[in-house]
Protein backbone atom coordinates (compact mmCIF):
# COMPACT_ATOMS: atom_id res chain seq x y z
CA UNK A 1 0.00 0.00 0.00
CA UNK A 2 2.94 2.34 0.66
CA UNK A 3 4.12 1.89 -2.92
CA UNK A 4 0.66 2.95 -4.15
CA UNK A 5 0.70 6.23 -2.19
CA UNK A 6 4.29 6.87 -3.27
CA UNK A 7 3.19 6.63 -6.89
CA UNK A 8 0.05 8.73 -6.39
CA UNK A 9 2.06 11.49 -4.67
CA UNK A 10 4.15 11.95 -7.83
CA UNK A 11 1.18 12.86 -10.04
CA UNK A 12 0.85 16.52 -8.89
CA UNK A 13 4.51 17.13 -9.76
CA UNK A 14 3.96 15.51 -13.16
CA UNK A 15 0.84 17.62 -13.79
CA UNK A 16 2.66 20.82 -12.78
CA UNK A 17 5.49 20.00 -15.18
CA UNK A 18 3.08 19.43 -18.05
CA UNK A 19 1.20 22.69 -17.43
CA UNK A 20 4.43 24.68 -17.10
CA UNK A 21 5.79 23.15 -20.31
CA UNK A 22 2.64 24.04 -22.24
CA UNK A 23 2.74 27.65 -21.05
CA UNK A 24 6.45 28.04 -21.79
CA UNK A 25 6.05 26.62 -25.30
CA UNK A 26 3.03 28.84 -25.94
CA UNK A 27 4.82 32.02 -24.81
CA UNK A 28 8.22 31.33 -26.41
CA UNK A 29 7.23 32.63 -29.90
CA UNK A 30 6.08 35.90 -28.29
CA UNK A 31 9.49 36.65 -26.72
CA UNK A 32 10.96 38.42 -29.80
CA UNK A 33 7.96 40.77 -29.85
CA UNK A 34 8.97 42.13 -26.44
CA UNK A 35 12.22 43.59 -27.84
CA UNK A 36 10.42 46.32 -29.80
CA UNK A 37 8.74 48.81 -27.39
CA UNK A 38 5.70 49.35 -29.62
CA UNK A 39 4.90 45.67 -29.98
CA UNK A 40 5.71 45.07 -26.30
CA UNK A 41 3.10 47.63 -25.23
CA UNK A 42 0.56 46.14 -27.65
CA UNK A 43 1.28 42.60 -26.42
CA UNK A 44 1.02 43.55 -22.75
CA UNK A 45 -2.17 45.48 -23.47
CA UNK A 46 -3.62 42.45 -25.21
CA UNK A 47 -2.84 40.21 -22.24
CA UNK A 48 -4.40 42.69 -19.80
CA UNK A 49 -7.50 43.05 -21.99
CA UNK A 50 -7.83 39.26 -22.21
CA UNK A 51 -7.67 38.87 -18.43
CA UNK A 52 -10.19 41.69 -17.88
CA UNK A 53 -12.53 40.15 -20.47
CA UNK A 54 -12.19 36.76 -18.79
CA UNK A 55 -12.90 38.32 -15.40
CA UNK A 56 -16.01 40.13 -16.61
CA UNK A 57 -17.25 37.02 -18.39
CA UNK A 58 -16.82 34.82 -15.31
CA UNK A 59 -18.49 37.42 -13.08
CA UNK A 60 -21.48 37.57 -15.41
CA UNK A 61 -21.70 33.78 -15.72
CA UNK A 62 -21.45 33.19 -11.97
CA UNK A 63 -23.55 36.16 -10.91
CA UNK A 64 -20.83 37.55 -8.66
CA UNK A 65 -21.21 41.20 -7.72
CA UNK A 66 -24.77 41.57 -8.98
CA UNK A 67 -27.24 43.17 -6.59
Amino acid sequence: MQNFWNTVSKYPIFLTGIILGVFLNALKPLAPLLKNPVTAIALIGTFIAAFVFLGFTLRAMLGVGLT
